[in-house]
């Protein structure tokens, strides 16, 4: 009697609703453990939040169920609260493991293309242990047959319903708390949804998710097809046709695209102790075969290194909050370099990249884009001392890509996105060079930014002797590009002295002067490199590449980019705060700065004043007409004549090296790759590196043996000429 006693608040309404919730939690906790590998790689405060928030929401939803009176109410909404939650993380793992992935709100939504993308896998990919996620909802109804549970039928105080509730909501903000001071903006940038649920739970992801669909949604719901032919006008006035003396003179060769993360322009030709940072970028930099810019400046806003990419890919500014990769890539409708390339010029397209794909949400946007590849962490050995926090560290990167590499077919274009230079620039100490010895400013940050930055030079120098000796370097163009700052302006005044300027008179301008990164064309076989002055920025690569790879007319596309080598482009950059500058002057916290002093313009004459209210009515118009394509999709609105949209459910990144092997056995003598041409012999090993992890590395073959060679899509994602 003592011990029914003790257990009879189980048959009451409120343990009814704890019985549940335990049990959500206990399910979530398993699909963490089991299938989304949430734990692993995880600090310790998201060991916290991994045990908080798969509560917080269940508790929230199913103690709803206590405010209503009646049993048979209280019953169900209880019921098919918790349902709804399995059913949330049955999907998911279904979900995830096919794509490394959870499942956005807009996937839900078009649940036909998700069926579609699982193909016939779908079945081969539940699990035995999936039966846990199940199997109370009939255990449940049994014990309460066998009056072992019992119906509650006392009500339950509306006091208690109210607790519970409070309960619920103060536990999301100790989640959403110690979410935000490990990862601030964590909500509003949402750049990584693993990293999102590991903070805040599956629940208030899902959430959080649907709620800003819902803001994209009332924005596309709101848009006409005369919205962009608005912006089809504005662009007439501002395109910059190609310059006949660089126009094609890359036609037809392959392009590489690196990613240099966090880079700036400081570091080139920079002497540390008399030891330059980066020998190698600087002889590519000054080679009489590469056309560099020294007033190239990073644009991007919230999203950055995805706001650079996109940059890069459409010639359309990021979104004024948050990333566009994010929030809307998964849906999205672009007009994008990898499609374009392939339906003009033949060109298959790769990205290679030691992260998962689900950061900035990648995996769906670069299928949107029309990438037909993605080699992700997923394809590497990441484990021990050879990845960092951002992923496989760079030389690793480009010596294991090369598997892959030598089996696609030529022309391609192939981005590779370096991380090992990513903030906090921290490097192992068997990965610090011993003939470099980096700045004793104080700062870790500072410090650590140099030995980081050399790696990264010696990675790029690596890659290069492999192209060499490869041949590839014959038929290929390299460009070489920094994405956004990597020094914050927090320790500027720190680095002030390590590059020549006084900390004491450190300005905004100055600032604004540290976003410029490198940007370089190298094109091997080319003799007259050079140095451009020209101001420009990110928004301004996809059309300048364009030019040199022999689309030579552009101005049916939607791009708010110029030709930096166009004679008809105007030198006005655009911040995405829109600041700007221009060759002559710098418009940056509503102060004028003349560009020749760095000194702020305290009386401008009138005619300045107007030329600064033209330039900015300019730089407005530019990132508005930019933002209304992008926020409200207007490119669904509009195809280019000869361009076929991209359908983005044709592509599926696993198993890619296997549809590259499928691809060449179909091609037959007529394949292009790498590999074919090497009379079907691989390459790697004339890639040499003094990496020390490569002795360890064993290739991760776990995505590529996955369900089929198939990967239920088509070989070459409906973009690349039949074979």
């Amino acid at each position: 009697m003592k011990q029914y006693n003790r257990l009879s608040w189980i048959h009451s309404r409120l343990g009814f609703v704890v019985l549940l919730v335990v049990l959500a939690w206990g399910k979530m906790i398993l699909a963490s453990v089991m299938d989304f590998s949430l734990f692993s790689a995880a600090s310790p405060v998201q060991w916290i939040t991994l045990l908080i928030s798969p509560m917080t929401l269940p508790l929230l939803m199913i103690g709803s169920a206590l405010y209503f009176r009646k049993a048979r109410y209280f019953y169900a909404v209880a019921t098919v609260m918790y349902i709804l939650n399995i059913v949330l993380i049955q999907l998911n793992v279904i979900y995830f493991r096919e794509f490394s992935d959870f499942m956005s709100v807009s996937v839900m939504l078009g649940y036909d293309k998700v069926n579609q993308g699982l193909g016939a896998s779908g079945f081969a990919l539940t699990n035995l242990h999936d039966i846990l996620f199940w199997i109370d909802l009939l255990i449940i109804p049994i014990l309460m047959f066998f009056k072992k549970l019992r119906f509650g039928r006392a009500e339950t105080p509306r006091f208690t319903a109210f607790a519970l509730t409070t309960l619920a909501l103060f536990s999301f903000l100790v989640t959403f708390a110690l979410g935000e001071a490990q990862r601030p903006q964590l909500i509003t940038r949402q750049f990584d949804s693993k990293e999102m649920v590991k903070d805040l739970g599956l629940d208030t992801y899902t959430v959080v998710d649907a709620i800003k669909t819902h803001g994209v949604n009332q924005m596309r719901k709101n848009a006409k097809k005369s919205d962009i032919d608005k912006v089809r006008e504005y662009l007439k006035t501002h395109y910059a046709g190609a310059n006949p003396e660089y126009a094609g003179i890359a036609k037809g060769k392959n392009v590489f695209v690196i990613h240099l993360e966090s880079f700036q322009q400081f570091l080139i030709d920079l002497k540390i102790n008399g030891q330059e940072v980066t020998p190698f970028l600087n002889s590519i930099y000054h080679s009489n075969s590469t056309i560099a810019f020294d007033n190239f400046f990073n644009q991007v806003g919230q999203g950055k290194t995805s706001d650079a990419e996109n940059m890069l890919e459409t010639s359309t500014f990021g979104l004024p909050q948050g990333s566009l990769f994010a929030t809307q890539g998964s849906s999205q409708t672009f007009q994008a370099m990898p499609a374009i390339l392939s339906q003009d010029e033949g060109y298959s397209s790769a990205v290679f990249h030691g992260n998962n794909a689900s950061f900035w949400n990648r995996n769906n946007t670069y299928k949107n884009m029309g990438y037909q590849y993605f080699f992700d962490a997923s394809y590497y050995d990441t484990s021990g001392d050879k990845a960092m926090g951002y992923g496989l560290k760079d030389k690793l990167l480009f010596n294991d890509s090369i598997k892959y590499l030598e089996r696609m077919q030529q022309p391609f274009y192939a981005k590779y996105i370096t991380v090992t230079n990513h903030f906090p620039y921290t490097l192992d100490d068997q990965d610090k060079n011993p003939d470099f010895t980096t700045t004793d400013t104080g700062s870790s940050v500072v410090d650590g930014y140099f030995q980081t930055a050399n790696y990264l030079d010696n990675s790029i120098k690596e890659f290069y002797d492999y192209l060499d000796k490869s041949g590839l370097s014959k038929n290929s163009i390299v460009v070489i590009y920094g994405d956004h700052y990597g020094i914050s302006n927090s320790e500027n005044k720190t680095l002030a002295s390590v590059i020549g300027k006084d900390p004491n008179t450190w300005s905004s301008y100055d600032d604004a002067m540290l976003q410029r990164v490198p940007f370089m064309i190298d094109i091997p076989g080319y003799t007259k490199g050079h140095i451009d002055h020209t101001y420009g920025g990110e928004i301004d690569v996809m059309p300048t590449l364009e030019h040199l790879l022999g689309i030579t007319d552009t101005s049916g596309f939607i791009q708010f980019g110029q030709d930096l080598l166009s004679t008809a482009r105007q030198q006005l950059v655009a911040f995405r705060n829109k600041d700007y500058v221009t060759p002559d002057y710098a418009y940056i916290n509503k102060t004028i700065y003349d560009n020749k002093t760095g000194q702020a313009v305290t009386n401008p004459s009138k005619e300045l004043t107007g030329k600064i209210d033209q330039w900015q009515k300019s730089v407005n118009s530019q990132l508005s007409n930019s933002d209304a394509v992008n926020q409200k999709d207007l490119l669904r609105f509009y195809t280019p004549t000869g361009f076929k949209a991209v359908d983005g459910t044709k592509y599926n990144y696993a198993n890619g090296l296997a549809k590259l092997e499928k691809l060449e056995q179909l091609k037959g003598n007529n394949s292009k790759s790498l590999w074919s041409q090497n009379s079907d012999k691989t390459t790697a090993d004339l890639f040499s590196t003094d990496a020390p992890e490569k002795d360890e590395a064993k290739t991760n073959t776990s995505r590529i043996q996955q369900v089929n060679p198939d990967g239920g899509d088509s070989t070459d994602g409906g973009d690349t000429p039949n074979p």
